[in-house]
């Protein structure tokens, strides 16, 4: 797929917890490992995480199950503490993260340029996935 001309997504949900604890669950590793996968049945064991201007951070997806796992890694193109964060992924996609707190309520917005192995429409639903699991997540700490 042209680098230019990639598909954009956007996920996006309403987290009720303030910005400043979604901004930790989001960011501090031991955090990241108890949410960021799609289903019950995959999890993230790994992640390190160095956030600022061209830190790098690398989370290890696998199933449970041992059948299969890859590597999510890049590299970090700004970092707003609290509001916004944008990355390279290791295959130069570009993905921007928004975070909008007001009171006890936080918006996240996800964009991301699409891969080309599978449909965008799947991509979304595993990158949504995600999200409401970190959603859910944030609002049981």
């Amino acid at each position: 797929m042209d680098k230019g001309n990639r598909t954009k997504i956007t996920v996006e949900t309403a987290v009720n917890v303030p910005v400043d604890k979604v901004w930790t669950y989001w960011t501090d590793p031991k955090h990241i490992m108890n949410w960021n996968n799609a289903s019950e049945d995959w999890h993230t064991p790994f992640s390190e995480n160095d956030l600022r201007i061209g830190g790098k951070f690398l989370s290890r997806m696998e199933a449970k199950d041992g059948s299969s796992g890859f590597d999510f890694w890049g590299k970090y193109d700004d970092v707003v503490k609290e509001e916004f964060i944008s990355y390279t992924l290791g295959d130069e996609r570009k993905v921007s993260v928004t975070f909008s707190g007001k009171g006890a309520e936080t918006k996240i917005t996800e964009v991301f340029e699409a891969e080309g192995t599978f449909p965008p429409e799947r991509q979304k639903i595993g990158w949504q996935a995600i999200l409401d699991n970190f959603r859910k997540y944030a609002e049981q700490q």
